[in-house]
């Protein structure tokens, strides 16, 4: 482990392509590693795909502790892979409105957030989000796609849906973020 990595405390990192890998103890601290994203490696279209994306930091403790994963990310896309657990269903047991939110507004939000490598990470705030729940259900995926609409200097507008098994179309939602300097 490096020491005083910001996966270590839960700080913020340096670039957001940081791999890390939880321990089997929920006690024990992330083991990280670096991995060597230099212009010299990077991949040509500049995409980071479902095999390179396993494990990355999303650099957000909350989403992190709930399970979410990038899967695939690029300029002004990414989607998000959640994989449903009991503790996610509501009374009807079905998948609570909360989870899908949470996964609608990540999504609308690492739309507009990806930075290549050698670039500084950006970072930005929920300004609105607007959710609308088409169907629901339980399964044992949920699919996070999430595009930009339009960027301006300081604020972008998104949307994103949510699938279960990349089968069922569960919502949708509309955002309004503003990048944090």
């Amino acid at each position: 482990m490096v020491s005083g990595h910001p996966c270590e405390s839960g700080g913020s990192a340096n670039h957001p392509l940081i791999a890390c890998q939880a321990r089997a103890s929920a006690r024990s601290a992330p083991i990280c590693e670096m991995k060597d994203h230099s212009p010299e490696t990077a991949i040509a279209a500049d995409v980071v795909t479902r095999e390179e994306s396993s494990g990355f930091c999303l650099d957000n403790p909350a989403l992190e502790s709930a399970g979410v994963r990038i899967t695939q990310w690029r300029r002004d896309y990414v989607e998000l892979e959640l994989d449903v657990a009991p503790h996610m269903l509501n009374r009807s047991r079905v998948i609570h409105g909360g989870t899908l939110c949470t996964l609608l507004d990540a999504a609308t939000g690492y739309s507009g957030l990806y930075a290549p490598a050698g670039e500084a990470p950006l970072h930005a705030v929920t300004l609105s989000l607007t959710s609308n729940f088409l169907s629901n259900g339980t399964g044992k995926l949920l699919t996070a796609k999430g595009m930009v609409d339009r960027r301006g200097r300081s604020i972008f507008f998104s949307r994103a849906e949510v699938w279960l098994d990349e089968a069922l179309l569960v919502a949708t939602g509309v955002a309004t973020m503003k990048y944090l300097k």
